[in-house]
């Protein structure tokens, strides 16, 4: 192997280190998901379905064209088709025929069905567009929930190394008799239970990471990681940006889901009127050429010459004296041949058809009389998703004042835990306080941490939620 293979190879093995090293930030979860996440696809493919439909519906306007042809033998009795005469010979057949026709008045159901199809492609796109936003907000709550997993685990970390070095100052004093040994019997019991809730939050942020995997369709076995901004670095909107009456409008014309409502309604409009034009009659126009072939008959006269043929008798005075006429007689004969036979027997018909729907077991009235529930069903659907909409963005902003109060308080009581810590640490190593009530108060720091960054990660999640309501997207 030569030197520029060797370096070639290395270049590659050095790539695939960093690719396995990069950390993924949330706008790329988020593209990457939208491309990828197989929803979105479904939502993708379900539009083009859509979009099909409606170009469908365009091209039905147009006249419908057909071709039909037949060969076969027809053996037994049947008609001579050259004759029109009962037979008992074999005869090879051909038909061959194009028809044509289209609708020229049908209560404008064509054109009613084109603006339906029409309006459900325009929501199929927004179907689309509304599985692109669900997936982001779903990305963007699995990456924070990850973010704030991958917190505790610093956390404990540092929980770990404070008893860690308590066990070790425990130990020696219990070395020189300062201490008995219980004291270190019970710190070292603690370190094995902050070592457990280490592993066991290293546990919890492996799983979101496998959690957010599956949101981005990523390969669980892949390496993969992502990107720690701390949390008081994620910019917010203003609350004052962020009313609930503002975000509320902000939402009725931005969020897909409202779009799609009105379209929704709007077809089912337009299929109302599709459904009340079938029970009305159809004007069509038709035409078609026709044309067949048959072996029975192989020649065809080419030339005549006049004769005389006797057609009967008649008796005078006895004798009997025949009756003769002139009749052309042919004398040549030409090939009856395929394509002759189909110049011979072409014909054209040209007609308008009226279809007048009288009985159909009243499945027509039944379609119709659905199809005005349906508008009826949407309409409530479109109310009850606005009310919906309504409801939950108020709540929204009720849960962000309910979470910022409640980080406050997190906050305050993580200072006081703090304190309390280090004025408990400073008194147990002058020996004037036990192992146990340090320990206490160690526990009590490390709840109120995580409870402080638990409501952290929660208060943006919420402004978050508020943000996407109002149509700002989602950014760390």
């Amino acid at each position: 192997m030569n030197n520029r293979s060797l370096l070639l190879i290395l270049c590659l093995f050095l790539f695939g280190i960093v690719n396995a090293q990069q950390k993924w930030t949330l706008q790329q979860c988020v593209e990457y998901a939208i491309s990828n996440n197989i929803s979105v696809k479904q939502a993708d493919v379900q539009a083009r379905v859509d979009k099909l439909t409606l170009e469908q519906s365009i091209m039905s306007q147009y006249p419908r064209v057909s071709s039909q042809h037949s060969t076969g033998y027809q053996f037994g009795r049947s008609i001579d088709p050259t004759s029109n005469q009962f037979t008992t010979n074999q005869i090879l057949f051909a038909n061959h025929s194009l028809d044509a026709g289209v609708d020229l008045f049908n209560w404008f159901s064509k054109r009613n069905t084109i603006e339906a199809n029409k309006l459900l492609a325009q929501a199929g796109s927004s179907k689309f567009e509304k599985a692109k936003s669900d997936i982001a907000l779903n990305v963007a709550n699995a990456y924070l929930a990850a973010l704030l997993n991958k917190e505790q685990i610093k956390v404990s970390e540092v929980q770990v190394n404070q008893s860690s070095e308590q066990v070790v100052n425990i130990a020696k004093q219990v070395a020189e008799g300062a201490l008995p040994e219980l004291n270190l019997a019970e710190m070292q019991t603690q370190m094995a239970n902050d070592s457990a809730t280490l592993i066991s939050a290293k546990a919890n942020y492996k799983l979101s990471l496998l959690q957010l995997q599956a949101l981005l369709n990523l390969d669980a076995a892949a390496p993969f990681d992502i990107d720690s901004p701390p949390v008081d670095k994620i910019p917010i909107e203003p609350m004052a940006d962020l009313e609930p009456t503002v975000v509320f409008a902000s939402a009725l014309e931005n969020l897909p889901q409202q779009k799609i409502n009105h379209l929704n309604f709007l077809a089912a409009q337009k299929n109302l009127e599709v459904a009340k034009a079938s029970m009305y009659p159809t004007l069509s126009i038709f035409g078609g050429l026709n044309t067949r072939y048959a072996n029975a008959q192989r020649m065809i006269a080419r030339h005549f010459e006049q004769v005389n043929v006797p057609v009967g008798t008649v008796n005078i005075n006895g004798i009997d004296y025949n009756v003769m006429t002139k009749m052309n007689q042919p004398t040549a004969f030409d090939k009856y041949t395929y394509f002759r036979q189909l110049s011979n027997n072409f014909s054209q018909n040209l007609g308008l058809g009226l279809s007048i729907p009288i009985f159909n077991g009243s499945a027509a009235r039944t379609n119709w009389q659905k199809a005005k529930l349906n508008v009826e069903a949407q309409q409530l659907m479109k109310e009850q998703d606005i009310q919906t909409l309504k409801q939950d963005i108020y709540q929204a902003y009720t849960n962000v004042l309910a979470s910022l109060e409640k980080f406050n308080a997190a906050k305050t009581a993580t200072g006081l835990a703090q304190k309390t810590y280090d004025y408990s640490r400073k008194r147990f190593e002058v020996g004037l306080l036990n192992p146990i009530d340090l320990i206490t108060n160690q526990n009590n720091l490390f709840r109120s941490k995580i409870n402080m960054l638990s409501a952290q990660y929660d208060y943006v999640f919420k402004m978050k939620l508020l943000e996407f309501y109002k149509g700002l997207g989602l950014k760390l």
